[in-house]
């Protein structure tokens, strides 16, 4: 089964060239090491939430834009076995030596973890606009919240949707700063899900979701006791700026 590493990070909007320069180099060792596709995406459409929010969550400056990742492996051993050799790979690789390659962003505010994909319908496409989401659901509600991300897939597809993943918490740390917990006001119950919609453009998003908000199939959702708390969802849009794939 395949697995998924996410990631959050602000990254100061002058350093964007020296952010996909940096990215560049790194993520193309995790392609070596067995990666299938890696996604850096660069916030969009970002806005500010009430309670939870992306910049929130990662402490974003004004002078920061979010930045949205993730990398696809093949299975979660393959993935533990590269994660397990990082010390030794940022001595030996001056593509992730942080003397060598040094990150232009601070890596304290990122938040990271291994999520296993509980839902994955479509295909991977070259190019697309991308809407990430990190939702906190109760452990209990599992199997309800999968059923539920597989019947709105009908309708997201139906208008147009390329491709979505819905990853479970599985290795999730608790950070000193910022971790995906806090990002969502997690409970002690609760499991965090790191979700991402693939669209053809921001503007085939931006029209389907209008169209969606008139369509009958939305009423039951409206009206059903959801799997989790809306109220604490983080979600953007975010333009792909690297792409690294097999």
């Amino acid at each position: 089964m395949a697995y998924i590493d996410g990631f959050v990070l602000a990254v100061p909007t002058a350093n964007r060239q020296k952010f996909l320069e940096h990215a560049r180099l790194g993520d193309s060792v995790f392609m070596e090491l067995g990666a299938t596709r890696v996604l850096e995406c660069w916030g969009d459409d970002v806005k500010d939430g009430k309670l939870t929010d992306f910049r929130r969550a990662v402490q974003a400056q004004p002078d920061e834009t979010v930045v949205f990742s993730w990398i696809e492996w093949p299975d979660k051993a393959t993935r533990d076995g590269v994660m397990g050799r990082m010390d030794e790979l940022s001595k030996n690789d001056e593509r992730i030596d942080p003397a060598r390659n040094p990150m232009p962003f601070d890596g304290k505010r990122m938040i990271y973890g291994g999520f296993e994909p509980i839902v994955e319908q479509g295909n991977e496409a070259t190019d697309s606009y991308v809407q990430g989401f990190v939702i906190p659901v109760p452990a209990s509600k599992r199997e309800d919240y999968r059923k539920m991300a597989e019947d709105v897939w009908v309708m997201l597809k139906d208008y147009g949707a390329l491709r979505i993943v819905e990853a479970w918490g599985d290795d999730v740390p608790d950070g000193k700063n910022t971790d995906f917990r806090r990002a969502v006001k997690a409970e002690p119950d609760e499991k965090i899900v790191f979700a991402f919609l693939e669209w053809p453009s921001r503007e085939a998003c931006d029209a389907a979701h209008e169209e969606m908000t008139k369509d009958d199939r939305m009423k039951p959702l409206e009206g059903m006791d959801m799997p989790f708390d809306g109220k604490r969802m983080i979600f953007g849009g975010f333009t792909r700026v690297v792409t690294l794939e097999k």
